[in-house]
């Protein structure tokens, strides 16, 4: 019997198949899960998500087509894959342009590929953080409306080309001259490079999150429209209720402190920035979305 056994036991031994695993098949399933967890991540957290479930509605429909032999169906299906195929890509070119841009803001490329050797590491100086976040709040203390978007990586010239070109350094003074009302530069937006304005009175793209509060007007739709398309900071000062918020990424945290004002500036004043830190600035930070903000 136990012969009987260790026999059984040394063939089916014989017959398992081990496969020979490598350090690269490792490597490469890593980097697989890395790319799907980023693909999974992207479509969450765009307008792509919606059209994802109207995509998997289709497949469902088109399963049940084929479990049930409808063969016209299935030949329009058929038919339509290459025409699908081209539409997603024109339907999801604002989401594909912002996904290959933040792949190109990842720090592992950038320390992998120094593009940015011959630059100063430093975007800006201490005294124009100073100057925006005095400005910032001197303007919502009297209530002036006001948007300044702050340049990183991203250039943002075709936005810049949409406004009246300037070059002069950024000052408290020079901000409010600009924003102060019935004055010709006072409407639209500001481009801030490095230390200086580059541009004003620019037009901004507006967002169309649905997730976004019914009460906010068109400059702070504005703001996170800019912070969907590129990786600047954008600063909003409420002319309603003077109240200062800031977008990135997508997201607007409203009604900041003068010290988170500084904070968010200092974070990106670096050329290498920790994309988690203004994420943990915003934690414990829930917004506020019964205010209502111009």
């Amino acid at each position: 019997m136990e012969q009987r056994i260790t026999y059984f036991l040394q063939k089916d031994m014989t017959e398992m198949y081990f496969p020979n695993i490598r350090i690269t098949d490792i490597v490469e399933v890593l980097i697989l899960t890395f790319l799907i967890y980023q693909l999974m991540i992207w479509v969450k957290n765009t307008k792509a998500w919606m059209l994802m479930k109207g995509i998997l509605v289709l497949a469902v429909f088109i399963l049940v087509a084929a479990i049930f032999q409808m063969h016209t169906i299935l030949f329009l299906a058929k038919n339509a894959v290459t025409v699908m195929a081209t539409a997603a890509v024109v339907v999801f070119q604002p989401e594909l342009r912002r996904a290959l841009e933040k792949l190109g803001e990842k720090s592992v490329l950038s320390s992998m590929v120094p593009f940015d050797t011959t630059k100063d590491r430093t975007r800006f100086s201490e005294q124009t953080i100073d100057s925006i976040v005095e400005a910032s709040y001197s303007m919502g203390r009297v209530k002036t409306g006001a948007l300044i978007v702050v340049e990183q990586a991203i250039r943002l010239t075709e936005y810049e080309s949409t406004g009246i070109r300037l070059d002069c350094l950024v000052s408290k003074q020079v901000l409010e001259q600009i924003f102060e009302h019935n004055t010709p530069l006072h409407d639209g937006a500001i481009i801030v490079r490095g230390d200086r304005i580059v541009s004003a009175t620019c037009y901004l793209p507006l967002s169309d999150n649905m997730g976004l509060s019914k009460d906010l007007g068109t400059r702070h739709r504005a703001a996170v429209g800019m912070s969907e398309v590129s990786d600047a900071l954008i600063i909003t000062v409420s002319e309603e209720t003077g109240a200062v918020s800031i977008a990135q990424g997508g997201r607007l945290m409203r009604d900041v402190t003068e010290p988170e004002l500084r904070a968010s500036l200092k974070q990106i004043q670096n050329r290498k920035v920790d994309n988690s830190k203004w994420h943990n600035l915003r934690k414990g930070r829930q917004k506020n979305e019964n205010k209502t903000v111009k």
